[in-house]
């Protein structure tokens, strides 16, 4: 089961950034647009982390913190636009773990937040074979199986099918697949060339896949609910 982020910030915008992101990294992610709301959240979300923006009406970040830890040890980031030391020193004593100062970039981001959860002891522990259905992909020895057949796939296929086999009924947009394997700068039509490839090697019949399916005007996801024997 994925773990759960909460996002506090009031800018809807850092909020759908930031949730759009985790969600990619494999969190589960719920938001909440001030403190007060927060702590609703939390209440029935059960976040293993937080993420704070310190600036909010109705309920700032300071202020969330003490009520937040009389009901859970979940680890807590600031995201802060301050710089001054002293709001920093505020912040940990309230009960955060941890900081990042805005503008903060994507990687620092994701390396704070598994720290944090590895040191809370929640880190996620990611195995190296990834199944669904009749498919199996080792992640160290790059072999798939479909069934008891393995499968020679190219290095785009390979890794087009290991994020698709990660997130079983996540839809991926054209775009994503794209910046997964390293193209982004080629025609988004260039994934279907892709897609058609790969499942003219896992699927009994491509011309209607049970794994890989299309979402029309959108991309395609890996079919959670298929079978597990091959044809």
């Amino acid at each position: 089961m994925p773990q759960t982020i909460l996002i506090v910030d009031d800018k809807a915008n850092v909020r759908a950034m930031l949730k759009d992101y985790l969600s990619e990294q494999g969190y589960r992610v719920v938001t909440a647009e001030d403190g007060q709301d927060a702590l609703f959240v939390a209440r029935y979300e059960k976040p293993d982390l937080v993420l704070l923006d310190v600036m909010m009406p109705k309920l700032d970040g300071f202020a969330f913190l003490p009520a937040f830890r009389r009901e859970s040890t979940a680890p807590v980031i600031l995201l802060t636009a301050k710089l001054e030391e002293q709001d920093k020193v505020v912040g940990l004593e309230l009960g955060a773990d941890d900081y990042i100062t805005k503008p903060f970039g994507m990687r620092e981001l994701r390396a704070r937040v598994r720290a944090q959860l590895r040191r809370a002891g929640s880190a996620p522990v990611e195995s190296a074979v990834l199944r669904v259905g009749a498919i199996s992909l080792d992640k160290q020895t790059r072999a798939v199986q479909v069934g008891a057949r393995a499968v020679n796939l190219t290095p785009t296929e390979f890794e087009l099918l290991a994020t698709l086999l990660a997130s079983p009924g996540r839809v991926f947009t054209r775009t994503e697949l794209l910046n997964v394997v390293g193209a982004a700068a080629m025609a988004e039509r260039t994934v279907d060339v892709h897609i058609r490839n790969l499942r003219a090697k896992i699927e009994i019949d491509p011309a209607t896949p049970r794994y890989v399916e299309t979402v029309f005007s959108v991309g395609y996801r890996l079919n959670p609910l298929a079978d597990e024997t091959e044809g």
